[in-house]
């Protein structure tokens, strides 16, 4: 590991582990956790997926918001290398498309589809605890080296600790109101990015990049902020004046 990922890396555990100590945004956290996965693991692009009250994993964060990779991230949290890194709490690593197709053959051809054909699943777990994975997907074969793997599997631990730091391990009813929280929170934001790239004209990417800037400058939290704009609470100009903030920052 050179020495600017390395310097990397540790900015990313100093500012994963700064949200056990002070008030948080779940979504931002998240996004953070993935976007940053993603340019350190030589990854073409990366989702968060977290396990719903009723046990269904779904879409949180993602560095994409085009509609094809959605669609290959809903496939995912059914069949694939996501749902299996969550039963078995262990990195599930794909090196290969062949590999990919054996496993999972309808995963594997959207996957191709899409340009990618190896998946690294790393999963959000503390202890016997698994709320959901961290899913890398690359366009070259390969697997995640040994430093790689346990650098990312420290990651998602340290995430996961921030997604539980506010409720006891033992008490479930408070661990799934705060997941479900991160989880109505990405509804949100959804309905936000239809409505802002239909109003601004702008792609799905460019939309989310607009909104989470308006909420940094703001300092509020991300759920909130498109919660808002999806009921038209914003004026439009002022979400569309911000830069866009981009995927790696």
């Amino acid at each position: 590991m050179d020495h600017t990922r390395e310097a990397r890396l540790i900015e990313t555990f100093v500012t994963l582990t700064d949200s056990l100590i002070d008030t948080y945004d779940v979504v931002e956290i998240l996004q953070l956790l993935v976007d940053r996965a993603v340019e350190l693991f030589d990854a073409a692009a990366g989702a968060i997926h977290l396990t719903d009250r009723d046990g269904t994993l779904k879409v949180v964060a993602s560095t994409s918001e085009r509609s094809s990779f959605f669609g290959l991230l809903q496939l995912n949290a059914g069949e694939g290398p996501c749902i299996a890194a969550v039963t078995s709490g262990h990195l599930v690593t794909v090196e290969t498309a062949e590999e990919l197709h054996i496993y999972w053959p309808r995963f594997a051809e959207a996957a191709n589809e899409s340009g990618y054909v190896g998946v690294h699943a790393i999963p959000l777990r503390l202890r016997d605890t698994i709320v959901g994975s961290l899913n890398l997907f690359r366009e070259t074969e390969g697997a995640l080296n040994g430093a790689d793997a346990l650098a990312a599997q420290a990651l998602a631990d340290v995430a996961t600790i921030s997604l539980l730091q506010q409720r006891s391990i033992e008490n479930a009813t408070l661990a799934t109101a705060q997941l479900q929280r991160a989880l109505d929170s990405r509804i949100a934001i959804e309905q936000a990015k239809g409505y802002l790239a239909r109003a601004a004209g702008v792609d799905m990417d460019t939309a989310f990049g607009m909104i989470r800037q308006y909420a940094r400058t703001r300092q509020r939290r991300l759920g909130d902020v498109a919660a808002a704009v999806a009921r038209e609470e914003v004026p439009l100009e002022e979400v569309v004046g911000g830069t866009p903030v981009a995927a790696d920052e």
